[in-house]
């Protein structure tokens, strides 16, 4: 009996758990790359500010100081922080665990596998 959430037009294959058509299909290195710039820029901004706000209040930095050790900060952690999150998306893009769950699966399984035992010829 077929899933009610289960596309109709998506053939399955019965060792994986992911839809025969979406099985070899994954996030391009260039999306991996979009996705992590674009999470870097938001995340630097943050660090930046925070850098920023804790050398004008903990230091004696005039505000050109200030300036210049927040954008330092900021710059070292884009670069570093967006070579290890490509490479973290990269790994990841390989991993299937996980991919292409459904609900019920394992339950759904349990009951063929006994069905089968029970039927055996």
């Amino acid at each position: 009996m077929k899933d009610k959430f289960e596309p109709k037009n998506i053939s399955y294959n019965k060792d994986f758990i992911e839809p025969v058509e979406i099985r070899d299909t994954k996030d391009s290195p260039s999306r991996s790359l979009l996705k992590a710039l674009s999470y870097r820029l938001l995340a630097t901004i943050i660090t930046f500010i925070i850098s920023f706000i804790i050398f004008r209040s903990y230091t004696e930095k005039t505000i050109d100081e200030s300036l210049g050790n927040a954008s330092l900060i900021a710059i070292m952690e884009f670069v570093a922080k967006l070579l290890f999150y490509y490479l973290h998306e990269r790994l990841w893009t390989n991993i299937r665990w996980g991919k292409y769950w459904r609900r019920k699966y394992w339950k759904r399984r349990a009951w063929k596998k006994l069905y089968k035992k029970l039927h055996k010829d």
